[in-house]
C-alpha cells in the first residue's frame, strides 16, 4: 500500500475515535441528511457535525462512491513529481516521515502544484517549486524570519513563513524544529 492508501485507511480507522462514528454510520447519515454534490455534503459534514474538512472530505468520497480522494491524490502527486521535478521526491519524502511522526491526527491534502499540511488547521504546505527547489510553507504566527527561515511574502499567502530546500540534506534539525513549532500551533 502507498502513502496515500495508508493515510486514507487511518483515517477510516480513526473515524471513530475523532469523531464518534464508523465511516458506516456516517455514510447513513449522508443518506439521510440528502445532498447532492460533494460540496454540499462537506458543508453539512463540517458545519452541522463539526467534522474537520479531511474527514468530511473523506465522507463526502465515499458517500458519492467516487472514492475520487485517493485516486486523485495520487495522480496529484505523480504529477507533482515527475519529469524534472522528480529529484525532488526524496525531500517530499523526507519531510513526510518526520510529519507523519508528529501524530495520527496529520492529514496529507494533495492539490494541484502541492500538498497542504493540516491538523486541526493548516500548518504548512510542500510545494515543488522549480526543477531544483521544493518549497516548505510553515504557518509560525509571531516567528522572526531569520536565515534560511524567510517571510513567505508573495510567495503563498496560506503561510507566514518559506524554507527552500533543494536535497534531502537540506531537512535538518532546524527544519524539523520549525516543523514541529508549526504543527503545535495547529
Amino acid at each position: 500500500m502507498g502513502k496515500v492508501e495508508d493515510a486514507t485507511a487511518a483515517m477510516i480507522a480513526n473515524l471513530p475515535e475523532k469523531t464518534g462514528k464508523s465511516l458506516e454510520q456516517w455514510l447513513g447519515i449522508v443518506t439521510k441528511m440528502g445532498a447532492q454534490t460533494h460540496g454540499e455534503i462537506v458543508k453539512h459534514l463540517k458545519s452541522d457535525h463539526g467534522m474537520t474538512h479531511g474527514f468530511a472530505n473523506l465522507v463526502a468520497h465515499r458517500a458519492l462512491a467516487s472514492d475520487a480522494g485517493s485516486h486523485d491524490a495520487e495522480d496529484l502527486m505523480a504529477s507533482q513529481y515527475a519529469g524534472a521535478k522528480a529529484a525532488l521526491k526524496p525531500v517530499y519524502d523526507k519531510l513526510a516521515k518526520i510529519i507523519e511522526g508528529f501524530g495520527k491526527d496529520v492529514e496529507f491534502s494533495p492539490k494541484k502544484a502541492y500538498v497542504s499540511l493540516r491538523r486541526s488547521k493548516q500548518f504548512g504546505l510542500i510545494q515543488p517549486s522549480t526543477a531544483t527547489r521544493l518549497d516548505l510553507g510553515l504557518n509560525l504566527k509571531g516567528v522572526a524570519p531569520s536565515g534560511r527561515l524567510e517571510a513567505a511574502g508573495s510567495w503563498n499567502a496560506m503561510c507566514s513563513h518559506r524554507v527552500k530546500l533543494a536535497s534531502p540534506a537540506d531537512v535538518d534539525d532546524e527544519v524539523k524544529a520549525w516543523l514541529k513549532k508549526a504543527y503545535d500551533a495547529a
